[in-house]
């Protein structure tokens, strides 16, 4: 994406070097002609029903160059989702607006609401520059004051959020954010936070920053002494169950869910996601602020229909027969490869590919913290876990479910990475059942008389493995394989495919004996380093009561072991450190103790993955990074994709 850009920009490595003094990167100081805006906001302006366009933009908009070529208005772009719980789908189409924001490449951070930024020596210290003139949807200007009652009133808000989130929290303190002018915010780290700018170009560092305060004030005891009659009129439990359904959360699909909270995203929600919805619609925000090189006012195109579809095989009928402008999400399983591409000429449209950033198709994470002590106890014990890793013929499964596009690998950066880390990805990778069989015997799991094997209290072994079939259905199939191979040396495993809500249900609650997800820090091991220490609530499922503990400074969760402790320490040095090679032999120490304990089982290295575009819709990159981090398409710019006749 070839943005207008005053000044050089801060790349990655910079960044992750901890860069110090001024970052200059505007992008909203170019001044650019008056330009067009889309015909209804025109015609409502003329009627006196909207204020003229710039009265509406700032007076130095940000300026975005189009992919390809300046577009033209109009059009409803229409995109899947999968089931009630997909609210991420829109996240990541629609929710890209933060203080800044990933380059298309995924290597340079970028100005978006904030025109620059200065950062002090020792990185504890950020200077925000807000684009002056921007407005929320319904007109209200947005101001530092909007991010100060984000943090400092809400997600700081101990009712609100059981601990400050990881992005905003250093050496156990959380961030202090204060106004310094209407446009000017200052955060304040108790230690160095060099991966900030980093972390706040995802998704789990954009929205916290981002609650209107005209609107979301009226949900805090603080601001409304009326707060009770409020929750009994809306008939909710409390004041916290009122102000996640009215102003969101990152983990609540209600963000999209109410079409009267202002947002500062390109289109607004004008049928939510609801229950029982067959589809979500966003229309253009009228207040957005940002424009194309000729100044016409973004996005281009006037709503986005989401449609829900309740399996895969219905949203591909809906691909191939031209029903749906752009996809990856829940399409990019290589089996889906050979039809879409037989069909594009049929559907209209063209292949899109996706550059995977992850390391993991597939981990899965055996629940050490079990609530069932002898579960758990099995669980913990690394014989266990790695002798099951033996078990797996990983070159069959790659064969069959991943047309042999892949190879063994256990977690970890990729081989591309600088910080490649050959035992962490490589051991107990080879297929080797006799080798796996002989080591539970030795630890104790013998076999019964049916061929079973028993674990140490008499009871026969089983345990369920959590799978969303919905998100990750080559995950099934790998795991039916997995169940075979297990199956070989007496352990009876169950494939248990479950809705995504009911997933993170349970994983909440610590009611799971195993689950799999694809394991992330391939290229930003740094951003997601779950797979290396318990780090995330919900990401680190082989014991999420270590990672509570870990995000609430020992308010909450469970203690951990002595290794998993000494990596927090580790990890929280790295992510203070600005030198890059300094962090980097921090982050070995991490991994060499990771694949020491080898907590978590990897199948294969993560494919590529792929999508379609339809051919009438351009100003969309062909391809694009694929990572939760950079959360596509959003970072392509969504709202200077454009249609043709």
């Amino acid at each position: 994406m070839r943005d207008e850009i005053l000044s050089r920009g801060v790349t990655r490595r910079a960044v992750l070097g901890g860069m110090a003094g001024v970052a200059a990167l505007s992008m909203a100081g170019r001044a650019v002609a008056a330009g067009g805006e889309a015909p209804a906001w025109a015609q409502l302006a003329q009627d006196g029903k909207l204020p003229p366009l710039a009265e509406r933009l700032p007076k130095k908009p940000m300026v975005v160059t189009p992919f390809e070529k300046a577009g033209t208005y109009g059009g409803t772009l229409r995109r899947g989702l999968r089931g009630s719980s997909d609210h991420n789908g829109i996240l990541r189409m629609v929710g890209n607006q933060s203080l800044v924001r990933w380059n298309l490449e995924f290597t340079q951070v970028m100005p978006n609401l904030a025109e620059r930024w200065e950062i002090n020596d020792d990185a504890s210290q950020f200077t925000f520059h807000l684009i002056e003139g921007v407005r929320w949807s319904d007109g209200h200007p947005f101001t530092a004051d909007d991010i100060v009652f984000a943090i400092e009133d809400c997600v700081k808000n101990s009712e609100l959020y059981s601990s400050t989130p990881a992005q905003l929290s250093v050496a156990g303190k959380a961030v202090k954010v204060e106004k310094i002018d209407d446009f000017t915010v200052k955060f304040t780290f108790a230690a160095a936070n060099a991966l900030y700018l980093e972390n706040l170009a995802t998704p789990l560092g954009q929205h916290p920053t981002l609650f209107p305060k005209h609107y979301c004030s009226q949900f805090l005891p603080k601001y409304n002494p009326n707060i009770a009659e409020e929750v009994r009129k809306a008939g909710v439990g409390s004041w916290t169950d009122l102000f996640r359904a009215r102003c969101g959360d990152i983990e609540i699909p209600s963000r999209w869910g109410n079409p009267d909270k202002p947002t500062l995203d390109p289109w607004v929600v004008k049928e939510p996601y609801s229950g029982g919805a067959t589809r979500v619609v966003m229309t253009r925000n009228p207040y957005f602020w940002q424009v194309d090189t000729q100044g016409n006012q973004l996005p281009y195109i006037d709503e986005i229909n989401f449609s829900i579809s309740q399996d895969v095989e219905s949203l591909m009928l809906n691909v191939i027969s031209g029903k749906i402008d752009i996809q990856e999400r829940h399409i990019s399983v290589l089996s889906n490869k050979p039809t879409l591409s037989q069909n594009m000429e049929k559907g209209g449209y063209r292949l899109l590919s996706l550059v995977p950033s992850a390391s993991q198709q597939c981990q899965i994470y055996f629940n050490m913290t079990h609530k069932d002590p002898a579960l758990r106890k099995m669980f913990a014990d690394k014989s266990f876990r790695q002798a099951l890793s033996l078990a797996i013929n990983r070159q069959e499964l790659i064969d069959i479910v991943y047309f042999g596009q892949s190879e063994a690998y256990q977690a970890g950066p990729r081989p591309e990475h600088p910080w490649y880390h050959e035992k962490l990805a490589r051991q107990f990778s080879e297929y080797d059942p006799d080798k796996a069989g002989a080591m539970l015997d030795q630890a104790g799991y013998k076999m019964d008389g049916s061929g079973l094997r028993l674990r140490p209290d008499g009871q026969k072994m089983f345990f369920a493995v959590d799978v969303i079939p919905t998100l990750y259905p080559d995950l099934v199939d790998a795991l039916e394989l997995v169940k075979a191979h297990w199956a070989q040396i007496g352990i009876e495993m169950k494939v248990n495919t479950i809705e995504r809500a009911l997933y993170y249900t349970r994983g909440d609650d610590n009611a799971h004996d195993a689950a799999v997800w694809p394991g992330p820090g391939g290229l930003d091991p740094m951003l997601d380093p779950r797979d290396f220490f318990a780090f995330h609530p919900q990401g680190s499922r082989y014991a999420i009561p270590w990672s509570l503990w870990y995000t609430s400074n020992g308010a909450r969760g469970e203690e951990p072991p002595e290794s998993q402790k000494k990596r927090m320490k580790l990890f929280d040095d790295a992510r203070s450190t600005a030198d890059l090679s300094k962090r980097g032999a921090i982050m070995t120490q991490i991994f060499d103790i990771a694949a020491d304990e080898f907590e978590t089982v990897g199948l294969c290295l993560a494919v590529g993955g792929f999508g379609i575009i339809r051919n009438n819709l351009h100003n969309v990159p062909e391809k694009q990074p694929d990572s939760w981090s950079w959360p596509n398409p959003g970072p392509a710019l969504p709202q200077q994709f454009s249609f043709t006749s």
